[in-house]
């Protein structure tokens, strides 16, 4: 069973769990932030982000109003004490114009502010994998899809139970080779096998491509096994060259305003 989701093309990938702010001012993406608005109290209000594989993201037309965040990816509710770092820009492919990936995640709307022109600064956190069936280019001015839902399959629990702790302390390893300030080790991780796993892939320093395939690998475990592999890979290459990378995503493609 398939079920009908606005798409909204960028360049990254999300993951459940994951905040994602962004900045809107194409008006077909206003148009959709007002559809998820005008949308009945209990609906989801929801669209599915899928990372674009092949194409541009911004229209020939749209000219981003600032800089894109360099903030990364937080996991949890969204705060409402303290200010929300600037949301990047959201300029999103041409319908028309763009190859998308086969495997994205819906974004719920958490907050929304309207700009006195129209333009909308939005919060969103990741919810649900899905995998699209078919688009839908011509029905609205945005991307519609046709997805089905990829839930958490069972029976690999006691392995992902086992594999966490692993992933967690060769995480905490990585982040004191690329984290200069000492306080921000402090934080406080999950222990939670797949909340984990979601985690490392959005904030570590991998491709986009390499992203792309942990979002798309089925289950808890394969996910961690493969960010043992990453996590030891990218740890050994600090510790040769002593210095931290530029990601490898903002070498291989134009910058982005996403």
């Amino acid at each position: 069973m398939t079920s009908r989701l606005p798409v909204f093309p960028l360049g990254t990938v999300l993951f459940p769990g994951l905040v994602l702010p962004l900045h809107i001012f194409e008006e077909r993406y206003r148009d959709l932030v007002k559809h998820l608005l005008s949308r009945p109290d209990g609906d989801p209000r929801e669209f599915g982000v899928v990372a674009i594989k092949q194409g541009w993201e911004t229209s020939p037309t749209a000219v981003p109003p600032g800089p894109p965040s360099t903030q990364p990816p937080r996991l949890g509710p969204v705060p409402t004490t303290t200010p929300l770092p600037p949301p990047p820009a959201a300029a999103p492919a041409g319908p028309g114009d763009v190859a998308l990936h086969e495997i994205g995640c819906t974004a719920e709307l958490r907050q929304v502010t309207e700009l006195p022109d129209g333009r909308y600064d939005i919060v969103t956190v990741g919810r649900r994998r899905f995998r699209v069936v078919s688009i839908d280019r011509t029905t609205e001015p945005y991307l519609m899809a046709e997805v089905e839902w990829l839930p958490e399959p069972a029976g690999q629990e006691e392995l992902a139970d086992l594999l966490a702790p692993r992933v967690l302390a060769v995480f905490r390893q990585y982040l004191t080779l690329i984290r200069a300030d000492e306080q921000e080790l402090t934080e406080q991780l999950p222990e939670d096998p797949t909340v984990l796993s979601h985690l490392v892939a959005a904030t570590a320093a991998l491709t986009l491509e390499d992203r792309q395939r942990l979002l798309a690998t089925p289950d808890t475990a394969g996910r961690l096994r493969s960010e043992l592999r990453m996590l030891s890979r990218e740890s050994a290459l600090l510790r040769q060259v002593r210095a931290v990378p530029v990601p490898l995503r903002e070498l291989a493609v134009p910058a982005s305003p996403n």
